[in-house]
């Protein structure tokens, strides 16, 4: 698989309705999974999307999902660059990005089966992470 870097946009609760929105400008083949299909089915927001990725016919990716309520939420820092795939080398990538910046959750296993984390580097900018591990 290697790795890819592409944005990733955090939404106040419509999420779903703005990645239908941007399929139907892009075209593509769109994947949602909500907080509930990761096993929080009893979570009071079991229906926000926890991960959205549309992949348009052009190459674009384009991710989204619903940030929690503990997430601040504010136009303009609502974009974040993610980093993923399967390559050794993400995880010196997230190492050096922290450097002087802050580590909003660290780089460790989650419950669908992957390393994730993410930080926002000295510039201000949020990265999220995620290293593919091979799934039984």
């Amino acid at each position: 698989m290697g790795s890819r870097l592409n944005p990733c946009i955090a939404f106040d609760g419509n999420a779903r309705e703005a990645m239908e929105f941007y399929r139907e400008v892009f075209g593509g083949e769109l994947e949602l999974g909500t907080v509930g299909d990761f096993g929080s089915t009893d979570a009071p927001d079991a229906d926000k999307v926890m991960h959205a990725v549309l992949v348009t016919p052009d190459g674009y990716t384009l991710m989204g999902w619903d940030a929690p309520a503990r997430v601040p939420l504010h136009p303009g820092n609502n974009v974040a660059v993610f980093l993923g795939g399967d390559d050794a080398g993400i995880r010196d990538h997230f190492e050096k990005l922290a450097v002087g910046g802050t580590v909003t959750l660290p780089l460790e296993k989650q419950v669908w089966g992957d390393e994730a984390g993410s930080l926002v580097d000295r510039f201000g900018i949020t990265w999220m992470v995620n290293i593919t591990r091979p799934h039984s």
